[in-house]
């Protein structure tokens, strides 16, 4: 299986290929840089592996939530090579991919209170358990709201993603005793989106590249910016 995959929504500009369990990255903290870099990397694995767009199995890419800006390139990017070698295409989402990365390096917990600062005094929140395959699943639903009115489950976990940093004394004291302690410096990364994708192609999951969209969470936010854009 080869799987191209994209990740520009927060700070971190990521492209990474996987191939048959293998993942080469490219990975730059650079931000408001990501549209100039994002096809450079691409070009360079795809160079190195000696493959061309039309070899691949499918785009993966980090649909959000996140930076409406980073958000939508990389949605266009994996929209535009997967229109162009008439590839499928793999959502995943930057909560989950938070969470699986902190799931490959800390395999002893099964509860991750994902939550990324979603700015305007707001969050990004949800809850991923470790399955039996070792993969993130979501519990319950995805969202944002205020820091103070999220709603965990009553189960012990650990917080994970910028929001711990931007309001983990308000996020604590609504957790209580759930949390056990929160790791901020983490960031969504196209190497955590491959094997995500890849298993989401083997569960038959692949999409149409039209299907390619931003997950914003904060509709009236994201409708006043593309309002703006179109000259609304």
């Amino acid at each position: 299986m080869k799987i191209l995959a994209l990740e520009t929504s927060g700070d971190a500009c990521s492209a990474a290929l996987w191939i048959d369990g293998g993942c080469q990255e490219k990975f730059e903290l650079t931000p408001r840089a990501h549209s100039k870099l994002i096809l450079p990397m691409v070009d360079e694995l795809m160079s190195a592996a000696g493959l061309k767009p039309q070899q691949l199995d499918a785009i993966a890419f980090g649909r959000g939530p996140g930076s409406f800006t980073g958000v939508r390139i990389a949605a266009g990017v994996a929209q535009g090579i997967a229109f162009g070698a008439d590839l499928p295409v793999l959502p995943v989402s930057a909560l989950a991919a938070l969470a699986q990365d902190f799931f490959n390096n800390h395999s002893e917990w099964r509860t991750a209170f994902t939550a990324l600062d979603a700015r305007m005094n707001e969050i990004y929140w949800a809850t991923y358990q470790q399955n039996s395959q070792g993969l993130a699943e979501l519990i319950g639903d995805e969202t944002v709201t205020d820091a103070s009115q999220i709603r965990f489950p009553d189960a012990p976990g650990f917080g994970v993603g910028s929001g711990w940093a931007a309001h983990g004394e308000v996020l604590r004291r609504v957790l209580g005793h759930r949390v056990a302690d929160s790791q901020a410096i983490i960031y969504p990364r196209a190497a955590v989106v491959a094997p995500l994708g890849a298993s989401y192609f083997q569960q038959g999951l692949a999409a149409p590249a039209d299907q390619a969209l931003p997950v914003y969470l904060r509709d009236k936010v994201a409708k006043t910016l593309l309002e703006r854009e179109s000259g609304a």
